[in-house]
């Protein structure tokens, strides 16, 4: 690992191959990346220039092809299977575009689940309540998805993420299935839990959601081709 201030996150060669019949695909191709704890990156890109292949392997959903990959200073691949889903389940928090929630379980329900996978019994109603709070959601507690708006299933699915107080965030197209006016409500969302203290990497195609970032890096063809610093973001 490089010397001088630990980063939260350090990548470095990162490539991620697929093959489909006798077809190899490189998805990613020698990506470095370091993110310091409390920045709010984004990672742009068109569809197919493997960003939501990054964030997978950042998010210990995958295992790069080649390179390696530290978290919190710690060598991801040279964890097991096992330590790899705690880890997942315990320091990293994750937001996606399909908000992913229980049809049947309440709000409040939906967002206990990673505590309930970790067997955290007696602290599981004061974080569920607490997470809400930190969304704006408590009087919605009891509600099923089918009794809530897109923007607040979205914040749900937030919520559920911050409950076990996550080191790192990492958003895939957060505000893909929902209009303009309640994107920008949930990405000033994410850029208030940034400003508390919380570090996020978002994957995103609109140049509108990167501005929420601190930090923009442009992808193309599995690479890092360009960093932009929004000074404004503050």
């Amino acid at each position: 690992m490089k010397e001088g201030p630990l980063p939260l996150v350090l990548a470095e060669g990162l490539e991620r191959e697929y093959r489909l019949g006798s077809t190899r695909v490189r998805a990613l191709r020698g990506v470095d990346l370091s993110i310091a704890p409390g920045e709010f990156v984004a990672l742009m890109g068109p569809s197919g220039c493997g960003k939501s292949t990054l964030l997978q392997l950042l998010g210990c959903l995958d295992t790069p092809t080649a390179g390696r990959y530290w978290l919190e200073g710690r060598e991801i691949g040279a964890l097991s299977g096992d330590k790899r889903a705690t880890l997942r389940n315990t320091r990293l928090g994750f937001v996606f575009q399909n908000f992913f929630l229980l049809p049947n379980q309440t709000a409040a329900e939906n967002v206990a689940l990673p505590l309930l996978y970790q067997g955290n019994l007696p602290g599981i109603p004061t974080r569920t309540a607490a997470a809400l709070a930190q969304v704006g959601l408590s009087d919605r507690a009891w509600h099923r998805p089918n009794q809530l708006s897109g923007g607040e299933r979205q914040r749900v699915a937030i919520a559920r993420a911050l409950v076990n107080r996550p080191t790192l965030l990492l958003a895939d197209e957060p505000t893909g299935n929902l209009d303009s006016a309640t994107g920008a409500e949930v990405m000033t969302l994410l850029k208030e839990l940034w400003r508390k203290g919380l570090t996020i990497l978002l994957v995103t195609h609109d140049a509108t959601v990167a501005g929420y970032a601190n930090r923009t890096l442009r992808m193309r063809d599995g690479m890092i081709i360009e960093e932009v610093r929004n000074h404004d973001a503050a």
